[in-house]
């Protein structure tokens, strides 16, 4: 009987000619980059506010003031009961840049502070007294 000879193994790390074709390496990559977006998208804000539980409008809004400079102050996205309804207030920014108060559907109802005067644009000059059941939905927490 003749000895069988042991095989040489050959490493196949880095070489995307032989192992594992490249397309599954590209895969594994594809499948991390969503995962971690996955994770990002419907992770929670710090008030436990899921993301993907948020109107698809909202969350594009976010995505915007994420991708834009840095604000002074913060931007910040509350939700509020206002006249029976849920509403969305978009926070003042800086050099006399009005709030914006938002519907559900994403229709600016009015601006309720900020500006030149401080005072919005006085279509809901009651809302900063008569709103309720504040919610942090989103901060914008970069360094500027």
């Amino acid at each position: 009987m003749t000895p069988t000879k042991p095989r040489k193994v050959q490493s196949t790390h880095g070489s995307p000619a032989r192992g594992k074709p490249s397309s599954i390496k590209l895969s594994l990559h594809a499948l991390t980059l969503l995962a971690a977006s996955y994770v990002l998208v419907c992770s929670s804000s710090p008030n436990g506010v899921r993301h993907d539980e948020l109107p698809d409008w909202l969350g594009n809004l976010i995505v915007d003031l994420e991708a834009a400079p840095v604000a002074v102050p913060p931007v910040a996205i509350y939700s509020y009961e206002y006249q029976g309804r849920v509403v969305y207030y978009l926070s003042p920014q800086c050099c006399d840049i009005q709030s914006k108060l938002y519907n559900a559907n994403g229709i600016v109802l009015c601006h309720p502070d900020g500006g030149v005067d401080g005072g919005g644009d006085g279509r809901c000059d009651d809302f900063l007294a008569e709103r309720t059941d504040e919610t942090l939905i989103w901060k914008d927490t970069r360094q500027p």
